[in-house]
């Protein structure tokens, strides 16, 4: 079994935020493989297809974002699933809008939702598929840049690179390694 797991923070208001990207990312993956957040359990709402005879459970902590590991390391023991086998999809202000990165392991790099997921997954080394959203302008508040809306002049940006990360989970949860599946999708764009 394989999790899916995007970052966000649940409620309207913070729905088309540049910190939702990863919950931006997982309804493009439920578009794809048509199918609907319909279940909710350990604080997220849960998807589920199968790719290559493997279940995959597509996540989005209710948490929020600061919280993400509490909800994902319980789910990740009750199914049983190790951390070579998550897939965590989230925002980066590293990468400017459009641009997407795949690592295998890392530090936190100041993410908050994903230093919650290294304190209750227990390790640093589960799979990432970084989005860009470019840093704060001068003079900006990263937490005002984080949960502000993308610009109408990147939408078409934003909107490739979340195609692109839902095209590279896609294709890991298919069966290939995640060094391919970085071999393939970091080239990209």
């Amino acid at each position: 079994m394989k999790l899916i797991v995007g970052l966000g923070n649940p409620g309207a208001k913070y729905r088309a935020t540049r910190h939702n990207i990863g919950f931006i990312a997982l309804d493009e993956i439920t578009y794809q493989e048509n199918v609907t957040f319909n279940k909710s359990q350990f604080e997220a709402d849960t998807a589920e297809f199968f790719a290559n005879g493997e279940k995959v459970l597509l996540v989005k902590p209710q948490t929020f974002m600061n919280e993400s590991g509490r909800s994902v390391g319980p789910l990740m023991t009750y199914y049983n699933v190790s951390p070579e086998d998550v897939l965590v999809i989230y925002d980066d202000l590293d990468l400017p809008v459009g641009k997407v990165r795949l690592r295998q392991k890392g530090s936190a790099g100041g993410h908050n939702g994903i230093k919650s997921l290294i304190a209750h997954i227990g390790t640093p080394e589960f799979n990432r598929v970084r989005i860009g959203i470019d840093r704060p302008n001068r003079g900006e508040e990263v937490i005002a840049h984080v949960l502000g809306n993308f610009p109408k002049n990147t939408h078409e940006d934003m909107l490739s690179a979340v195609k692109l990360a839902a095209d590279a989970s896609l294709y890991w949860a298919q069966g290939h390694s995640f060094v391919d599946t970085m071999n393939q999708y970091n080239s990209k764009k």
